[in-house]
């Protein structure tokens, strides 16, 4: 795997992937950036929602489970050091919307990502504390979860 960072200007860069899609990332405006773009550490964050989005969608779909929507809200906190300002602790709150979707089934999926297949959890969690919760919604609006 291979990407590509280039510079635009000010504190504005392109990044690239092997696939092809690319991203801008850019800083605050508090060091020069302009707001044009995500900032890195945000694309960590990011990176891993989307990492474990997909290893729950894949199990969920592999259980059969009648997923109508899913999203996870993440919430990270950083170090109170000057600099570097690595993440100490991210919560994971997943959302999973379907009529009959079983929570069991959820909190299986979510536990196997965490444990077993999210690449990118895998190598923050060496340094980051990560918790998660979940829960279940109808279309109706009740829930379930843990």
């Amino acid at each position: 795997m291979k990407a590509r960072v280039k510079w635009l200007d000010g504190m504005a860069f392109v990044a690239e992937a092997d696939s092809g899609h690319g991203i801008v990332l850019d800083g605050s405006p508090e060091i020069g950036g302009r707001n044009l773009g995500a900032r890195p550490m945000e694309m960590v964050l990011m990176g891993l929602g989307g990492c474990t989005a997909i290893d729950v969608m894949m199990i969920l779909g592999k259980q059969r489970q009648p997923v109508q929507d899913c999203w996870i809200e993440l919430q990270a906190e950083r170090a109170e050091v000057a600099a570097p300002k690595v993440f100490t602790k991210i919560h994971l709150h997943y959302v999973v919307v379907g009529e009959g979707v079983e929570a069991k089934q959820v909190e299986r999926a979510v536990k196997l990502s965490a444990d077993k297949y999210c690449s990118v959890s895998a190598m923050l969690k060496e340094k980051v504390e990560i918790t998660y919760d979940f829960e279940v919604r109808s279309a109706t609006g009740s829930e379930t979860g843990a």
